[in-house]
């Protein structure tokens, strides 16, 4: 059990909880307080309003009927998000309900939804005295939709209300929860509603579903126990690339892929080295038969750089294939 938050507390919590607030006349005075007690407060129920058009609907609930006088709740949730306030103190939104589930709702004690209601208007107990009503701005048709908007600024309010107490998220009815003779909301589950509550209860009230979690993820990352080996043998054993361009070609690389071309790349400039090696000594040698007359030197160095450049040649255009 808890005392009724003010109108001013009740205005900071849901603000702060990121709702878009509009004041609607004189909503903090605005109450049935003259006809019983307001508090204490166990919980707050969720309605629709079975109209269409914002502007009327926060008429209606604001100044009731003739049978029913306003306010028809605390606020008025439209399909835009705004949450208009439209009285605060007792309400006539909840009317009769179930003991059973108003003894669960205080306790906390249910799964996930409270004992299907035995009793109704007509011969339960008094619940604009023990809950917060919010309408929500829906024809109740299972038609009409609730758009993001409109329903994470519902699961905000709650939120803010449970935050506020020290509820969980488990203080959040639906109408049709608290009394056998209603059926609202209709549209989305209580169930549902009150999971995306009890989430927004783990971060502060300023979290947004995209800010970056303040837990650590437990969400298997893609990448874990894979080796330097198996991303090895992913792309060079596994992605086969255009086929030999000629039979010499397909003599030393029959797969034709990645890993031998690097095989055959790298054994073919061996091969180079060796070569020039020998012909390194062989130019050398000749120069000394040759006389005084030749340069050995320029003649060694001349014939390494062609054979250097044809190596780079040979790099280059199997880097770029």
């Amino acid at each position: 059990m808890a005392t009724p938050l003010s109108a001013a507390a009740a205005l900071a919590a849901l603000r702060a909880e990121g709702v878009r607030v509009a004041e609607v006349g004189n909503w903090r005075t605005h109450n049935r307080n003259q006809k019983g007690a307001w508090g204490p407060v166990n919980g707050s129920i969720v309605h629709h309003t079975v109209t269409r058009g914002t502007d009327s609907t926060v008429r209606i609930v604001c100044d009731g009927y003739a049978s029913l006088p306003g306010p028809l709740c605390h606020g008025m949730i439209a399909k835009d998000g705004r949450v208009h306030m439209v009285g605060w103190g007792r309400a006539n939104h909840a009317g009769g309900g179930d003991p059973k589930v108003l003894d669960q709702v205080i306790a906390e004690s249910y799964g996930t939804r409270p004992t299907p209601p035995t009793k109704g208007n007509a011969n339960g107990v008094d619940g604009n005295a023990r809950f917060y009503g919010w309408e929500c701005e829906n024809l109740g048709d299972g038609k009409d939709p609730w758009p993001k908007a409109q329903y994470d600024a519902i699961v905000r309010v709650q939120a803010a209300l449970c935050r506020a107490h020290g509820w969980s998220a488990k203080s959040a009815i639906g109408h049709l929860e608290w009394s056998n003779d209603k059926v609202d909301p209709r549209g989305f589950s209580m169930a549902t509603l009150r999971a995306d509550v009890a989430e927004r209860l783990k971060h502060p009230a300023s979290w947004n579903p995209g800010d970056t979690p303040t837990t650590p993820s437990t969400e298997e990352d893609p990448m874990a126990g894979i080796t330097k080996r198996d991303i090895f043998d992913a792309v060079w054993k596994t992605d086969a690339i255009g086929g030999p361009v000629d039979a010499a070609d397909h003599a030393t690389n029959p797969t034709w892929q990645p890993q031998s071309i690097l095989k055959d790349v790298q054994a073919r400039i061996r091969s180079m080295d060796k070569r020039m090696a020998a012909q390194t000594a062989a130019i050398t040698a000749l120069a000394g038969q040759l006389g005084g007359g030749a340069d050995t030197a320029a003649i060694v160095a001349a014939v390494e750089a062609a054979i250097e450049r044809a190596v780079i040649d040979v790099n280059i255009n199997t880097k770029e294939g």
